[in-house]
């Protein structure tokens, strides 16, 4: 007679704990996938077409291989320098992630453990999500990866593969990790309460200033190729991209409660109501500025909202999203149209502007959180009690702006120093710029688009027909 017992993994005492929350695990790996798909395909999508057509490729790869990397370097030991116990106050203890007993036990930050200041009585519990370890893991492998992805950024079309290869571990490690244990992970900021809800400071901010860092390392792409690169070579290709990025932004956001819980809607809500605003807000800023409304303009305005409300997004009302909308469409619109064309900012060749459209925007929303960051909302999220803006209290909400902007003073100098530290060592091993006959040729031996070879010119080199009158 056959046996009617069931195999261990569908048994409930083996597969679903006492404390494992199965709503709970289904959106955080959700929430990941969505993240995981802004790397990409989002983000090659995205640049292959912005940039000229042949960079397509070039800039595809830099944005898989920004979260193939990532992903051993986190399971190894970035994961618990970022997550783990800690070693400084600014890092945990690197790690592996990778152990049977570890993936399969209930997830736990425990650095996030947060005491009164005076009495030394537990204030909040660490941070102990209702699914394993391994879901974590996951979720946090998707923001480093995204986060070196948008670093690449300001620095397509002219460098090099092999130095690309070996930044992208050596900044997981030495600067990603930092921010999000030293916000998140339970270190000196998030201890003094500094408010940062899904990436702010820890991703937009860090990506901003490191991507503005390298690209002064790495030097300006060629004249001919910056005055190329005025407009998108493949329109429905970079529509694709920034739509996956959009739409990810939903577990970008939605995913930073760790749970499937009411803040958690609060945070996918306020994402695109501000990202919305910042639609229509830039739009009218190219308007009122002299230019015909453009969907490359309207795209820019997309990411400045988002960027913008990842700090704020569950700890802010509805109408303060709305406000922080109609902030990140001027604001970004105007240091990327006026500012960019400043002698010093001319120096610089931050190839898609992401000084502007995530630095700029994640600073600009870090301390707009310290201002519309609502009491009871605070309470859901951070460590800190009796946190809040400064529109709801002005010595509290004046302490909480002060932090906003000491929080974002050490992330900007930390990624400076290490960025600028890491490309000097690489440089030594191999160079950081392309070759001239490199940069010249575009993509390294491999095409985008079936084109003529000899012109470049538009020509499907099978068969002679102008491409620009297929369908």
């Amino acid at each position: 007679m056959a046996s009617s017992s069931l195999p261990v993994a569908y048994e409930s005492s083996a597969s679903a704990p006492e404390w494992l929350n199965k709503g709970d695990n289904a959106w955080q790996m959700l929430s990941a996938t969505l993240v995981g798909l802004q790397g990409f395909p989002g983000l090659a999508l995205f640049y292959a077409g912005l940039l000229h057509r042949k960079w397509a490729v070039n800039s595809s790869f830099m944005a898989l291989y920004a979260m193939a990397a990532a992903m051993p370097c986190w399971a190894l030991w970035a994961h618990n320098m970022a997550f783990g116990r800690r070693l400084l106050p600014f890092l945990g203890r690197p790690g592996p992630a990778l152990a049977q007993d570890y993936m399969l036990s209930q997830a736990l930050l425990p650095s996030t453990l947060h005491l009164h200041a005076d009495a030394g009585e537990v204030e909040t519990p660490a941070v102990a999500p209702l699914y394993p370890s391994a879901t974590m893991v996951l979720f946090q492998w998707a923001f480093a990866g995204v986060t070196v992805g948008l670093v690449a950024g300001a620095v397509l079309g002219r460098m090099s593969a092999k130095a690309w290869m070996a930044f992208v571990p050596l900044w997981t490690t030495l600067s990603y990790t930092v921010g999000a244990y030293s916000v998140w992970g339970g270190g000196f900021l998030f201890h003094w309460g500094v408010m940062d809800y899904s990436g702010g400071y820890v991703v937009h901010l860090a990506a901003g200033v490191s991507g503005y860092t390298a690209a002064y390392w790495v030097g300006p792409r060629r004249k001919a190729d910056r005055e190329e690169d005025v407009g998108p070579s493949n329109l429905p290709v970079m529509l694709a991209g920034a739509g996956i990025l959009w739409m990810g932004w939903t577990g970008f956001n939605g995913g930073d409660p760790f749970a499937a819980n009411t803040d958690s809607s609060v945070a996918v809500l306020n994402t695109h109501i501000c990202a919305t605003t910042s639609i229509l807000a830039w739009i009218c800023c190219d308007v009122a500025g002299g230019d015909k409304p453009s969907v490359v303009g309207a795209v820019q305005g997309m990411i400045t909202g988002l960027v913008c409300i990842t700090p704020a997004a569950g700890l802010v009302q509805g109408w303060a999203a709305m406000a922080m909308g109609v902030a990140s469409g001027t604001v970004p619109w105007y240091t990327m149209n006026r500012c960019r064309r400043l002698a010093v900012a001319e120096e610089v060749d931050d190839a898609l502007g992401i000084l502007h459209t995530h630095a700029v925007s994640g600073l600009l929303g870090g301390v707009l959180t310290g201002v519309f960051a609502h009491p009871t909302l605070c309470d859901l999220f951070l460590p800190v009690t009796n946190s809040r803006g400064l529109v709801y209290g002005v010595r509290a909400g004046g302490v909480q702006v002060m932090k906003q902007v000491v929080a974002a003073c050490f992330v900007i100098g930390w990624n400076v120093v290490v960025t600028s530290a890491i490309l000097v060592v690489v440089r030594v091993l191999v160079p950081l710029r392309m070759t001239d006959e490199e940069v010249l040729a575009g993509d390294h031996g491999e095409e985008a688009y079936d084109t003529c070879r000899r012109c470049n010119c538009g020509t499907n080199s099978q068969n002679g027909v102008d491409e620009r009158d297929m369908i």
